[in-house]
């Protein structure tokens, strides 16, 4: 029993310095995860830290808090996914709540609104290279390729995020296992859903978010075109310019940019409204852990869920596009912000910068201009 409550404790103090330090996104969170278990402390070996991580793929949810939650399960069983998962969680969900509330109590002060100035604009190269990044992995065939053309265009035609991510995923699949010489089905998509009319309440707003977390695919800068659409187009929870501030919050905070949801949560219904976004979009991914986890080792072997995934994956890229298209518009509004965003590309692009140092500088500058 203290050897269980050592891994425990293990557990949790690991994740949650992770949770508190860990800025720049997925990306980093997993090269930090890997140092961590693989190099020094030797819990996994590389081989099961990447079938850990290429499983998170095949799932829904946030990447990186995903892989804590499988490495919590391997360390300790169903105990340590539920400490590993949460510690990691809990931090920046707590510093975004702290960061709302401040938002909120002070409203629209000189100061904040100067700061926020200063970060929207690079909040768009950051999310630009992330698509890059990801669409050079994504974009595997010129029909992989195409699909992304027609999901983006679709996208942009009125047809709603989940139907063009889904839709795209079983076009790869049949593209992928149809008989040779067969027309390609560029066009597999089922009718929009209509938008939920439900009004803003408690119970709302989780199954929202618990809808989003049960579907949402790839990078968490993803998140926004799905909350642009619905909280902002269609639902009218939030203004653009809400949404455009939690966005930046979630940039210039440690831990999965998923805990926007705290911040959207906590400016609609105050701090039960935080928890249970919170609560909401993080839970299916315990669930699809949980479930997942003892089949890792079979999951690169099954054609059609690396081509359902393919599909999936070059959808969000193209969403992702859109999506940038769509909050640049409201984010550059004059020639400084346009600075902003050219400069924090070329930050990007020639010194590598980590993104939470650029959204630093964007911050001071704006509170200077």
């Amino acid at each position: 029993m203290s050897a269980k409550r050592s891994s425990y404790t293990e557990l949790a103090r690991l994740f949650l310095r992770l949770g508190s330090t860990s800025f720049g996104g997925p990306a980093a969170h997993i090269a930090n995860m890997h140092r961590e278990v693989v190099e020094r402390r030797k819990w996994l070996s590389r081989q099961e830290f990447l079938d850990l991580l290429g499983a998170t793929n095949l799932i829904p949810g946030p990447n990186s808090t995903e892989l804590a939650i499988h490495i919590g399960r391997s360390r300790a069983g169903i105990p340590g996914l539920l400490i590993a998962g949460t510690a990691f969680i809990l931090p920046a969900a707590l510093i975004v709540l702290a960061i709302a509330w401040l938002y909120v109590a002070m409203g629209v002060l000189p100061q904040t609104g100067k700061v926020l100035y200063g970060i929207k604009p690079v909040v768009i190269p950051i999310i630009l290279y992330s698509i890059f990044d990801l669409g050079r992995v994504a974009v595997k065939t010129k029909w992989l390729a195409l699909l992304g053309l027609v999901a983006g265009v679709l996208n942009l035609a009125g047809i709603g995020e989940l139907t063009v991510l889904f839709g795209a995923g079983f076009a790869a699949l049949i593209l992928t296992t149809r008989p040779k010489g067969t027309a390609l089905p560029l066009v597999w998509f089922l009718p929009a859903a209509a938008a939920s009319t439900l009004a803003l309440g408690l119970l709302p707003l989780f199954l929202y978010f618990l809808k989003v977390g049960s579907v949402l695919f790839g990078s968490g800068y993803l998140l926004v075109a799905f909350l642009q659409a619905d909280l902002v187009e269609a639902r009218g929870w939030l203004t653009q310019n809400q949404l455009l501030d939690a966005i930046a919050i979630g940039q210039i905070t440690p831990g999965p940019l998923f805990t926007t949801a705290t911040f959207i949560g906590y400016i609609l219904l105050g701090t039960w409204g935080a928890i249970a976004a919170t609560a909401g979009i993080f839970l299916p991914g315990f669930f699809f852990v949980a479930a997942s986890h003892p089949f890792v080792s079979r999951l690169r072997q099954i054609t059609w869920a690396q081509a359902l995934l393919d599909g999936i994956n070059v959808a969000a890229v193209a969403l992702m596009l859109v999506m940038t298209w769509q909050i640049g518009r409201a984010a550059i509004v004059d020639a400084t912000t346009a600075g902003l965003a050219l400069g924090g590309a070329a930050a990007l692009a020639v010194f590598r910068l980590n993104s939470a140092w650029l959204v630093i500088g964007g911050a001071i500058i704006g509170f200077l201009s």
